[in-house]
């Protein structure tokens, strides 16, 4: 995570620099500032800056290093508990299939949002509780 916060906060310099080069740039060639330009490129800095002072803040109350950060990591130190995901179910399909409806209602006609809203929602319903029934009910 080390390597992380300083790549950010060489971003920060790198934007920066870029930033007085633009400004500088627009002065030389048009004799007034191209704000709009001037104004992105300066946010992309300040958006880097907040970036690693995140990171920094996660870091330090972490209260230990990333297996990535030491040189006696193996890979399988980094190996996360990623969640139990069902092996066979069909909901995320449905959902899928639900949204995918939803956004061409956008795209198409309003109409068709209303059925595909509630195929999400059914599908969105049914994966969560899939594990609250038959066998596995409480």
């Amino acid at each position: 995570m080390k390597t992380n916060i300083n790549l950010f906060w060489i971003l920060l310099g790198f934007f920066v620099l870029l930033d007085i080069i633009y400004i500088a740039w627009a002065i030389i060639d048009t004799g007034e500032v191209e704000w709009v330009g001037a104004v992105a490129i300066g946010f992309c800095g300040l958006l880097s800056a907040f970036i690693a002072f995140y990171l920094r803040l996660v870091y330090k109350n972490q209260g230990g290093e990333l297996p990535e950060d030491r040189l006696d990591a193996d890979i399988d130190d980094g190996d996360a508990e990623q969640g139990f995901f069902p092996p066979w179910s069909w909901w995320p399909v449905i959902l899928a299939g639900g949204a995918a409806l939803v956004f061409l209602g956008l795209a198409i006609d309003f109409w068709i949002v209303g059925y595909a809203a509630v195929i999400a929602l059914i599908g969105l319903v049914g994966w969560v509780y899939e594990y609250y029934r038959g066998n596995f009910g409480r």
